[in-house]
Parts: structure tokens; sequence; C-alpha cells
């Protein structure tokens, strides 16, 4: 995902996908990336509250304040799944499968854990996963959870894809075409005999038809059935797709819509959701208000069950209110009055927070996160498509220099596409990262062919003062071999319309410029829990959204396949091995870091004489820039 500087990310931030037609919302993006949250031209409205935090007999707040940079790319509709960021992500909407975040955030280990589906079991061929969902379980309008819910929030989202064969979370992996589901189903679903949550023998037999890939078996059980063994399914139920939401609601209220206009009804009223908080008040582009949902599930779990899964937590503040503040000296002096508790501060004011840690703390990634930067090389136009050349600019960059001055001194060297915490499959072979050596630089350009002076354009999302700041960098350090770097600015939304699927950027390769930021403004963070993931995005030809090189090798894509195709992780660790070896010597990106901070340039800050700390999405911030606020804790 991935935020962009203006997603987040993407990621990281995301991180938030840019793009043109709605049917590409639901369908190309493979990481949430930051390019559509540059700073917004609108006017914020900032926070306006005394000082002074009024709180409970127990000293927590009488309503938790937070600050972000961004709104909701899509409001708070969940019809459409790569919204970013999403500010209800297992707060509002709890997912399938969830993480063991203590483990993720510490060392990088990923382990799944509970969530609405209580277990599951996975056949011998590694094709079949059968999910058993919690019993009792309601939406916070009382609708029940049950497997006739999840059974059409996932065909709704196939559908809504225009039967896109990667609709589910950018992964191939279910064969669909035997599957007849579209506007004759959804008005059968929803006729007066016919409600899913307690279907007629009619519309149940549909559900239980075992010919399509995801099908009923009981009320509280569900199977996927995967057209080839993916060992990392459940990964893919962590966030996203994963989330759910009240699909018989939806149906009541206006219905799903259709791929080219998704019912936006939901944008400003939000579908219920089985989590610890319901949204009481929407303000477009302002804030969005929270407070405990009294019929929450959860609420008869022990403080043993919360505390090995705490995502699932009742959440401490009675209230919380979230609000959208694009100015970062707003938001930071929010904080300083304490008009907010929590907030995203960015470059601009970061001395700020560092400087006073008696009053502030920040959010930070370990060096096996999943949070990304990266430049893409076009390896489809000259001189980006001369190998050698590729690594000449490779070595001339000063990546430490990157680091300190646009990643704020907070960031890990890196060698992709793989991200660390997914040591088995992590650069394999063990090469070091491209370093800054001015003299291997040389002899690679020499051994390019590349002798006449050249000018490279490196495109860049206005309005990220990360991308600017590391554009600057590594123009100044190729001018040192001969090479003039070309800065252009451009609107997230210029940037963005040439790039799509890989065969789209090999088609556009001419209107993309030699360099580029992977994602488009910085940070990359994954669309799923998953080692699959930037392999399929950055290096594969079957890429829908974050293959920026346009690159692609038959030994690479032999990876990428296996993910999909193997429960054998040891020949997939070897597939993977070759194709680790190929990617070093062609250079197709010159890996930059592993980001220590939340948003790159800045962070999650938080009062901490107020908060004590959090948990935050767990996929590196490509679906959620905000903490979970039902895991934020208080002295």
């Amino acid at each position: 995902m991935n935020l962009a500087s203006s997603r987040r990310e993407a990621v990281g931030r995301s991180v938030i996908v840019a793009v043109i037609v709605i049917i590409l919302i639901l369908a190309v993006a493979a990481g949430i990336y930051y390019t559509t949250t540059v700073k917004s031209s609108t006017t914020s409205t900032s926070t306006t509250s005394s000082s002074s935090v009024s709180t409970s007999a127990s000293g927590i707040p009488t309503t938790l304040s937070i600050d972000d940079a961004y709104w909701p790319s899509n409001d708070l509709n969940m019809l459409y799944w790569t919204n970013y960021p999403n500010w209800l992500e297992y707060t509002v909407y709890q997912p399938l499968v969830t993480v063991n975040e203590t483990m993720e955030y510490t060392n990088g280990t990923i382990q799944y854990l509970p969530g609405l589906a209580e277990s599951w079991n996975v056949s011998s061929s590694g094709s079949t996963y059968t999910f058993n969902l919690r019993q009792g379980v309601t939406f916070s309008n009382g609708d029940p959870f049950n497997a006739y819910q999840v059974w059409a929030e996932m065909y709704g989202y196939y559908y809504l894809s225009a039967n896109s064969s990667s609709w589910f979370a950018n992964y191939d992996l279910f064969n669909m075409t035997g599957v007849n589901f579209g506007p004759s189903t959804l008005a059968f679903m929803n006729s007066t005999d016919d409600q899913i949550t307690s279907p007629s023998a009619q519309m149940l037999a549909i559900m239980e038809n075992k010919s399509w890939p995801i099908y009923v078996d009981s009320e509280y059980q569900i199977t996927f059935q995967l057209q080839a063994p993916f060992v990392y399914f459940p990964g893919t139920l962590t966030s996203l797709t994963g989330l759910m939401w009240d699909a018989q609601y939806a149906l009541d209220n206006g219905g799903l819509g259709t791929p080219a206009a998704i019912n936006s009804n939901f944008n400003l009223t939000p579908i219920p959701g089985t989590g610890p908080y319901v949204v009481t008040g929407i303000t477009s582009q302002v804030d969005v208000e929270f407070a405990q949902n009294p019929s929450y599930w959860g609420d008869s779990l022990t403080t043993q069950q919360i505390s090995a899964n705490p995502v699932l937590s009742p959440g401490q503040a009675k209230d919380v209110v979230v609000y959208y503040v694009d100015s970062d000296l707003t938001r930071y002096t929010n904080l300083a009055t304490g008009a907010v508790q929590i907030a995203a501060i960015e470059a601009q004011d970061w001395s700020s927070i560092t400087s006073n840690p008696q009053q502030y703390s920040y959010f930070t990634m370990p060096p096996s996160g999943g949070l990304l930067t990266a430049i893409a090389f076009n390896t489809q136009v000259y001189p980006t498509n001369i190998t050698d050349f590729r690594l000449a600019v490779s070595y001339a960059i000063n990546y430490t220099d990157i680091i300190d001055t646009a990643l704020l001194g907070q960031g890990t060297p890196f060698m992709g596409p793989e991200y660390p915490a997914w040591s088995q499959y992590y650069d394999i072979g063990s090469f070091k990262p491209y370093s800054y050596n001015l003299a291997l630089a040389e002899q690679y350009l020499k051994e390019s062919g590349v002798t006449t002076p050249q000018t490279l354009t490196f495109t860049i999302v206005s309005g990220c003062t990360l991308c600017a700041n590391l554009a600057q960098v590594v123009a100044s350090d190729l001018s040192q071999i001969g090479i003039t770097v070309s800065i252009q600015d451009q609107l997230a939304s210029t940037y963005d319309q040439p790039y799509g699927s890989y065969t789209t950027n090999v088609q556009d390769a001419s209107q993309i410029g030699q360099l580029s930021i992977l994602g488009g403004a910085t940070l990359w963070a994954p669309d799923a829990l998953t080692p699959a993931d930037n392999w399929i995005s950055f290096v594969s030809n079957s890429s829908l959204w974050g293959n920026w090189a346009a690159y692609s090798n038959p030994t690479v894509q032999a990876c990428v396949n296996a993910f999909t195709t193997s429960s054998n992780t040891s020949q997939i660790a070897s597939l993977c091995a070759a194709a680790q070896q190929v990617i070093y010597n062609q250079a197709p990106y010159a890996w930059v870091a592993v980001n220590g901070l939340w948003l790159g340039d800045g962070s999650i800050v938080y009062n901490n004489k107020v908060v004590s700390g959090f948990l935050v999405d767990p996929l590196w911030s490509g679906d959620s820039t905000l903490p979970l606020f039902n895991t934020v804790t208080f002295k």
C-alpha cells in the first residue's frame, strides 16, 4: 500500500490509489500508494478544543481526539475496498483473520490469529480453506453476522470489480469462469422471501453451489476453493477484502450499485460493522465522530482473551473524533495545546516533536517492516533500458543522504522486492544493498556504452516534500558522473494517468520518464499480509498496479507464479533465490530503505502524558494512517 505523500502513504499508502475509472479503483491497486493524498487544496477546519483534556474518573479522556493528514479517498464507503485511508479499519469493520501485532511490529514475525473467523482448516492439497465463523456476533444494527453475509460480500466485490479475475485484493486465486453473479442475482437476494441473513431454500442452493469457488457449508461455515495452493491465503483476509460489513443492510438501502456507478449513498452513511465503535456523525472533509458500540460482541471477551488478541478490544475511550487537517502546523498546534491527543506530524514540524520527548512520543517501524521507498527505472526506454546503465545509476546514488534528507534519518537499507519480515524469502543469497560507489558507477557507465551526455526525466508528485527532497539528492549525485536529471512535478491525477497494469506501463512507457518513485510518492505498503505481495506488484507481468519499472523476466516470473501455485515452501524459496539473483544483477529498481517513520517524513505522534500507546494497521500502513483507536491505552 501505499499511502502517497499526498497510499500515505501506501503506502503506505500508501499510500491511496489514484485512478480515474471506478472499475480500476476496485481492480488495479496492487499496493496502497500515496499519490492521491498529496496535500489537499481544500481548506481544512482545525479543532478548537481547549488545552485542558476532560477526563473520566479513571483518567481516560472523555473524548479521544485525533488529527489525520488525509481524508479517505471515497469517504467511508466500504464498497470501494481500496478506500484509503480506511479510518474504520478494525474499529468498525473487523477482519475474518487478525494478526499478532506485538510479534509483527517487534521482530517482524507474521502470525495469523482468529478474527471473525474463529478457526480455519486447510485441505491436504493446500487449495481449500474452510473458515468456522464466530457465532452470536451481530452488526451494530442488530443484523446477524454469518456465512451468508460473508458469501454476499465476496461476490459483491467480484461484481463491482466488473468480474475481474484479480478482484480479490489483486490476487488471481479463484477460477470464476462458472460463476454467474450479477444484477439478477442481487435482485433475487433482496426479494421479500430471500433475505440473505436467513436465506430461503432457493437462495441457499445458490450459496451452497460447490461449482463456485466460494460457497457456504452451513450458517457459520464458509469455504474458499482456490484454483491452486496458496500457503498464505489467510493473510489476504487480514484487511481490505477481509473486512466485514453488513451486506443485508447494503441491499436494503439502495444496493451495491454497478461497477461503473458504485452506490455512493454509503459514502457518508456507512454500512454497519461488527466492531467496537460505531460512526455517530460525519462532516465531509472535516471530521468523523465515533462512539463505543453498545452491542459489541467482544464486550464479553475476558482480559486474557483481549491480551492474546488486542485488536478485538472494546476500547477504553467512550467517544472518538478523527479530524482531517491538511496543515501540518495546525495539527502540531492542536497537539501542543491539548486540542487533540494524537496527530500525524510531518517534516515541517518534526524537530518540535523530537526536541520535546518529555511531552511527545511517536510510532516507529521495525527494520523488518514492510513500508518501503524505492526508485524505479523505466526499463522500456533509453537509456534506462540498458542494464549496465541502471547499475551505474544505482551505485551513483548516496542512499545515506536520501535517508537523512528525505526520511528524516530513519530508514534501513534493504534489497527488494521482498520486505524483511518475510525472512524465508527476503534477499535469498544475502546480496548487499546497492551502495554509494562512484568508481563502480563510472565503470558500469562505461560498460553500458552510453557515452554522450544524458538528461534523465525524474517525475514526482506535486506537493510531496519527501519526493522533492529525494529527487534533488538523486539529481545532485548523478551530476557527479555526468548525468543531468530533470525533475518534473506533476499533479497526482496527471502523474497516475499512464500507470496501470504491467501491460499498460509497457504501452505507456514513453509517457513515464526514466526515473520515478515506486508507487508515486515515496512510500509503498502491501495490500495483503503475504510474502507474494511485493513480487506480484513490482516484478510480475501479471501486476495490476505497482510495476513502475515495467519489468518482467521469465526466471523472476517463475518465483512470482510459485507463490500461488505451490504449497512447497522450499520449492518457492529455491525459485525465488534464482529470481533474486536476476533482480540484483538487472537492477529494475534502486532499493532505498525500509522506512522507520509511519509517514516517511513523520509519524503518528501522541501526547505521552495522556496516551500510553496503541496498535496500528497490520498492513504496515497499507490500509490506514490512523492508530487502531480501540487499542489506545492511557496513562
